[in-house]
């Protein structure tokens, strides 16, 4: 793999977390930092041996950077974004890519017309219980997807009243800078959507957005709920998928999924293929059917069944290590872009974009419902 030297812009601590990510990757090298002299700065000079914490507009013009990582809050993403493209840098952004749909069709056109890597770090794709659902959803061996949720009670804890994540002009609201992750996921398991209604709520006292739902729906007909709240302690934060099918129900838990949960009805055929789906996947039988039991109706439609089973996945799997491993699948795709064009990304510029997209969608229908 080529060498990728990489400049990092806004070194808080997450920027901290996801370059040890990226670093592990073989030819990436950090050569450059910009940002504040807060502590979480400084740690990340002293975790790679960097003594220089530059000006951003000294470091995007550095010859020796080839990709500018961008960690910092959203209001600032667009002009560094187009900074760094236009000197001639590759771009790895948090999300979102930017605070409009404008903004962010601006800064792919110019990825375009100069060749150069522009993604929003969108790495829920990498998963592998991404492609075992979006399997699942594809194949309908326990019927059609028909309708979900995603529930994120989040926590406030480390978000004084005075943070930028609370100021919708520098955050883009809970759906632009919270939501697109899922909004992305969605749409790899079901394609494009369309928002159909969204509300918000404001925090009693403070006018601050803290709560925000809307629906989805997508070509197949299934409505998907997602719900957003920053209320919690820490300690009490809980995040869950829930997939309603014809013969079963999946549940995913947390906002990295890790641990699957399958109750469906399904004859041998279908045991078999779920289990392709989910290898290594612990498959409890609840209940066997024989004879005239085994037919079953919903939705005017007879299905034959063998078993009732209870299917768990991901149990011993923690939820940090696989966000390690996330980060690493998608910097190492992204590389392998910029090494060859020919080479296909699971995540593209396109997936900033469209999330993006969602969540305006979203934002702008929660006003009109006030």
């Amino acid at each position: 793999m080529n060498r990728i030297r990489i400049g990092a812009i806004g070194t808080g601590g997450f920027g901290l977390f996801a370059l040890q990510q990226f670093l592990q990757v073989e030819g990436a090298e950090l050569v450059a930092m910009a940002g504040t002299h807060r502590e979480a700065a400084l740690a990340v000079a002293r975790r790679f041996g960097l003594s220089e914490n530059m000006e951003v507009e000294n470091l995007i013009q550095l010859d020796q950077v080839d990709l500018v990582y961008i960690a910092t809050p959203p209001f600032l993403h667009f002009a560094q974004v187009r900074a760094a493209l236009e000197a001639g840098k590759h771009v790895i952004c948090e999300k979102p890519l930017a605070l409009s749909l404008a903004q962010a069709d601006e800064l792919l056109q110019l990825a375009r017309a100069r060749d150069l890597l522009c993604v929003a770090n969108l790495m829920q794709r990498y998963n592998p219980l991404f492609e075992a659902v979006r399997q699942l959803i594809n194949s309908n061996v326990i019927g059609e997807c028909l309708h979900g949720w995603f529930d994120n009670a989040a926590g406030d804890e480390g978000l004084s009243a005075d943070h930028w994540f609370w100021d919708r002009a520098k955050s883009g609201g809970i759906f632009i800078e919270h939501g697109v992750h899922f909004f992305d996921l969605f749409e790899g398991w079901l394609g494009r959507g369309q928002v159909v209604s969204s509300q918000r709520s404001l925090r009693p006292g403070s006018g601050l957005e803290e709560q925000v739902q809307c629906v989805v729906r997508y070509g197949n007909g299934a409505l998907i709920n997602f719900y957003h709240g920053f209320t919690q302690p820490a300690r009490l934060e809980r995040q869950e998928f829930r997939l309603l099918f014809e013969r079963g129900e999946l549940t995913l838990e947390e906002w990295v999924p890790t641990r699957l949960r399958l109750r469906a009805v399904v004859n041998e055929e279908q045991s078999r293929r779920l289990m392709q789906f989910f290898p290594g996947a612990r498959l409890d039988v609840l209940e066997a059917y024989s004879g005239v039991k085994r037919l079953a109706r919903g939705r005017h439609k007879e299905f034959d069944n063998y078993q009732k089973i209870d299917l768990h996945d991901g149990l011993d799997v923690e939820k940090m290590r696989r966000y390690c491993e996330l980060l690493r699948a998608l910097f190492a795709d992204q590389v392998a872009w910029i090494a060859d064009r020919s080479h296909q990304r699971l995540i593209t510029e396109e997936n900033g974009r469209n999330s993006l997209a969602m969540a305006c969608a979203a934002t702008e229908l929660a006003e009109t419902n006030k």
